[in-house]
């Protein structure tokens, strides 16, 4: 699976699993909210596992664009809170920096 596809599941599978957290905590949901919140982040750390990458940091590192990519698109479909210029800003500049990290010439 190329890397992009593992980094959007794994950011879905790690906002979902927060976001369950947040809604017992802050929400007053159910406490079994948790069960498929852990599931969702077991999936999260599984999912990072996958990407190619010669070293864990470069991978998580370039995986930090596509997350707020994904923590505002969550906010715009699922909180109903649309975006506003700053996050658009904001959400560039990430994602220039994790192609930089991601695609960058690296030494061994």
């Amino acid at each position: 699976m190329p890397s992009i596809l593992v980094y959007i599941a794994a950011a879905l599978a790690e906002i979902a699993g927060c976001f369950a957290f947040w809604a017992w905590l802050r929400m007053d949901k159910s406490m079994l909210w948790l069960i498929p919140g852990a599931g969702s982040l077991l999936l999260f750390a599984w999912l990072l596992t996958l990407v190619d990458a010669a070293a864990a940091g470069r991978a998580y590192a370039a995986y930090g664009g596509v997350y707020i990519s994904s923590a505002l698109l969550w906010l715009w479909l699922v909180e109903g809170v649309r975006p506003d210029r700053w996050d658009m800003t904001g959400v560039a500049l990430s994602l220039v920096g994790a192609g930089i990290i991601l695609f960058g010439p690296h030494r061994a």
